[in-house]
């Protein structure tokens, strides 16, 4: 048995879960399903591409993983099969997958098997359960179809570094509105070199002068700067909602300015 995993942008009320999940069913009876996420903001391939990086490599080796998000096929973003650090990923060359995947993948294919008219309107029911259940009976990849030399690169939003500033930008905001920034622990301690900082948070009226082991470190209602599980630096308020209060959105700048 193999498992098959699902992020999406259907939300829960849809009947599209359940169409897709019993299309799985119904080509491999004993796969094993497991929900990551379908609250991912409509057609936000970034958002859900840092969703799935962040989950598939605690999956066993050989899981599958179908990202339905901004998945309509064209001419430019046809449905895809890659191979990846021992796993499968599933869905629409729309730039998604080059956020996912670093380094070369092993193998990538151009669905044909299961593609026709009909699966425009709903890939993920007609070409990503079936292709997903397909790899799950341990099938080969190569049989869905022709090969591609590399997937969709989008280029990710990256901090830039002088010798006493890192300038980064929040990338993702989580369920409990704390900020998630491009800014890596590696970076920091890199340009750092155990220096004084100041983190300034959208301005220069929100400091932060300390990186915290555990959020708790710091009082009830006051800023703390972490970096989380991610190994990026994460911007939050112990228990309260600093994109909210601090008005923090994707892309809302974060300086670290270090002191000799």
């Amino acid at each position: 048995m193999a498992i098959i995993t699902l992020t999406s942008d259907w939300r829960s009320y849809d009947y599209y879960v359940g169409a897709v999940k019993g299309s799985i069913l119904s080509a491999y009876i004993d796969a094993i399903i497991v929900d990551i996420n379908h609250q991912v903001s409509p057609f936000n391939t970034a958002q859900a591409a840092f969703i799935l990086k962040n989950s598939y490599r605690y999956f066993p080796a050989g899981s599958v993983h179908i990202m339905d998000v901004n998945s309509e096929p064209s001419e430019l973003a046809s449905c895809i099969a890659i191979e990846y650090e021992e796993h499968y990923f599933i869905g629409t060359d729309s730039g998604g997958f080059g956020l996912i995947c670093k380094d070369d993948v092993k193998t990538v294919v151009r669905i044909e098997k299961f593609s026709d008219k009909e699966s425009r309107t709903f890939p993920a029911l007609h070409v990503f359960a079936p292709s997903a259940a397909h790899l799950a009976m341990g099938k080969s990849i190569n049989e869905l179809g022709s090969p591609l030399l590399d997937i969709n690169r989008q280029t990710p939003l990256r901090a830039t570094i002088d010798e006493a500033v890192i300038v980064g930008s929040v990338i993702y905001i989580d369920s409990y509105q704390n900020v998630i920034t491009n800014i890596s622990k590696d970076l920091f301690e890199r340009v750092g070199r155990n220096r004084r900082f100041e983190i300034l948070v959208q301005s220069n009226h929100y400091k932060i002068n300390r990186i915290n082991i555990t959020y708790n470190e710091t009082s009830n209602g006051e800023l703390l700067a972490i970096f989380n599980s991610t190994g990026l630096l994460e911007i939050a308020i112990n228990k309260g909602n600093i994109a909210e209060l601090l008005n923090l959105g994707i892309n809302s700048n974060v300086r670290i300015k270090f002191f000799d």
